[in-house]
């Protein structure tokens, strides 16, 4: 079997995690600068085989889409151009960083380990594959 990518994506910063081959356990891989994202993709796929990417669909209180929306779907319509192979799924990713935030208090982090927004976004994209895995 190939493996699963998962994307939190941001302006910024870029959480990524992956699942084992068997796709059955969800791991942080990394987080990358989000203007670096496309050429980090292009090397990992060229080393390890994706069946398909789950990008976070961040929404508002009200359901309506997050002000990030707007960036996610130029990245979509770069990425399919790019990869047309690998299958693109979006899922609900509302409050992944309070849960992201609240599973580093539970494992122990110092409060400046949490401070690390970085790690926020990769265990974001964890919780954002699992979800996926979980309801699949």
């Amino acid at each position: 079997m190939a493996r699963i990518l998962a994307i939190d994506y941001g302006t910024k910063r870029t959480g990524i995690a992956v699942t084992d081959e068997l796709q059955l356990i969800a791991s942080g891989l990394t987080t990358v600068e989000t203007h670096k994202l496309m050429p980090f993709l292009k090397d990992y796929f060229s080393n390890e085989t994706v069946e398909s990417v789950v990008i976070g669909e961040p929404t508002q209180k009200d359901g309506t889409a997050s002000g990030v929306e707007v960036n996610i779907q130029n990245f979509i319509k770069g990425f399919e151009q790019k990869f047309p192979k690998i299958i693109l799924k979006r899922v609900n990713e509302r409050y992944t960083s309070k849960m992201a935030f609240q599973s580093m208090i539970d494992g122990g982090l110092t409060k400046k380990q949490r401070k690390n927004k970085a790690l926020v976004d990769e265990i974001s994209a964890t919780i954002i594959l699992q979800e996926f895995l979980y309801n699949k």
